[in-house]
């Protein structure tokens, strides 16, 4: 009986040592570390105007729909951008729907940025990523949309294109994936290049 008291005695100790540890110690030590080492990231890579005002996250992708700003990649999370519903279409490359939707995205892509009936689209254009949320867009995507928004505007086609250089994340490491242009941070330096109101006037 007494080895018995003993081990259950032992067996209590080491778990109240093992619950503080790791449910108290060590959460603690990587949110310290983090917030030491990488606030920003650690708290969610929140963007934030001119005025001091968090307009969203560089990881998320929100929709915008006026010519003054670049627009997103299209999104099948929920009806569109909504975090607490992330995916994709799920149709397949035999779909006609995915067909049928990708054709209606490139007329009307070339319409709102007056490119010629056969230019070619950039595929990110008109597919929407894995999650839905993807912030980024490739740099000819951006191109492609710059003319029309230095036009609404009243930038130079100059101006515009050193903000997209500006907000353009290269490759992972210099050598992996594509280089991307966060649209979220490249509306809001527009806004603050313009004096305009901020993302909120959509």
């Amino acid at each position: 009986m007494k080895t018995l008291l003993q081990e259950l005695k032992i067996s209590i100790l080491l778990t109240v040592v093992l619950a503080v540890l790791v449910c108290g110690v060590y959460p603690l030590a990587v949110w310290g570390g983090a917030q030491a080492l990488f606030p920003a990231k650690a708290n969610g890579s929140l963007v934030v105007d001119k005025d001091g005002a968090v307009r969203g996250s560089t990881l998320i992708a929100q929709n915008f729909s006026s010519d003054k700003y670049f627009q997103p990649r299209p999104s099948a999370a929920g009806t569109g951008y909504d975090a607490t519903s992330s995916g994709g279409t799920n149709f397949g490359p035999t779909s006609q729907k995915l067909s049928d939707s990708i054709k209606a995205a490139v007329a009307a892509y070339r319409t709102s940025n007056g490119m010629a009936p056969g230019a070619p689209v950039p595929a990110d254009a008109v597919t929407s990523s894995g999650s839905g949320l993807d912030p980024h867009i490739s740099v000819e995507n951006a191109a492609a949309q710059a003319s029309r928004v230095a036009k609404a505007r009243g930038l130079t086609l100059d101006k515009v294109q050193a903000l997209i250089a500006a907000s353009t994340d290269g490759r992972d490491l210099g050598i992996f994936g594509e280089a991307g242009v966060n649209v979220l941070r490249l509306n809001i330096a527009l806004d603050n290049a313009a004096g305009a109101a901020g993302p909120g006037a959509k």
